[in-house]
């Protein structure tokens, strides 16, 4: 196994990538996320890339357009199927004995993935897509979970000890609470028109799905109170953070990947 750096085409322009190959006749694509370079925040994506290659699996990575070594204009994650489509011809073209291919993709990679409807995969594998409705080149949104995911914070809350004792001991801004308990009365939000463009997409989409939630993420908050939580294609990852940082968080989404490529 070793790691390749490459460039393929993509219309007139040149996209880089990298392909960490392996014997394996299924392989998977990881799309980027937000506007990261093909190495993912802090380098997870290379790592992830490594220990699923290890596995026997080949894995190919790339810039989209207008990021990182890539060419062109950065036309944002709604804009990105000729760039996905054109990976997945560059990944079959260097790894000729794939015979699946399977797309990992994390925030609004998922939601690109969904609103591409998969082209030219065999599964899907969607992590905390992104639902919320916001120009690109925007601030940060406001930071206030959904009002769901505010009241299972305060149902787990009363299931440990150790929160009932801060509470009855004082240890509880009483205040902030006050205005977190008429946050998780209020109604839920409309689901944004983002999210039924990106349930119309995977409609059509006959492989393999799997989305992934962490729940201690916002974004897979917002996009839960968005979605049929019933969604028997969701699996949860207790704890976990946007990008699966703890160790036993990357364990998990490793064997999730595993599973996808097995499958």
């Amino acid at each position: 196994m070793s790691r390749l750096p490459l460039s393929f085409g993509c219309g007139t322009l040149r996209l880089a990538a990298t392909l960490d190959t392996a014997p394996g006749t299924c392989g998977l694509l990881i799309v980027s996320g937000g506007n990261e370079i093909r190495s993912g925040a802090f380098g997870g994506q290379a790592e992830l890339a490594a220990r699923i290659a290890r596995a026997g699996f080949p894995v190919f990575r790339f810039d989209r357009r207008g990021i990182g070594d890539s060419e062109g204009e950065n036309r944002g994650f709604r804009r990105s199927a000729k760039d996905i489509a054109a990976a997945i011809e560059a990944f079959r073209a260097m790894a000729p004995q794939i015979e699946r291919v399977v797309a990992f993709g994390n925030c609004d990679a998922a939601s690109a993935l969904m609103l591409a409807g998969g082209t030219g995969c065999d599964g899907l594998v969607l992590s905390n897509p992104w639902t919320i409705e916001q120009d690109e080149s925007a601030a940060e949104p406001d930071a206030t979970p959904p009002p769901a995911a505010i009241r299972a914070r305060y149902a787990e809350k009363l299931k440990n000890p150790r929160e009932i004792a801060r509470l009855l001991g004082g240890g509880v801004d009483l205040g902030k609470l006050a205005r977190g308990l008429v946050q998780s009365l209020r109604p839920a939000p409309p689901p944004s028109s983002l999210a039924q463009e990106m349930r119309e997409g995977l409609a059509g989409f006959g492989g393999d799905v799997r989305i992934l939630i962490a729940t201690a993420d916002r974004t897979a908050q917002v996009f839960e109170a968005a979605w049929d939580k019933h969604d028997p294609r969701i699996r949860r990852c207790e704890g976990a953070g946007h990008a699966y940082v703890g160790p036993e968080h990357r364990d998990w989404l490793k064997a999730e990947l595993l599973s996808a490529l097995r499958a």
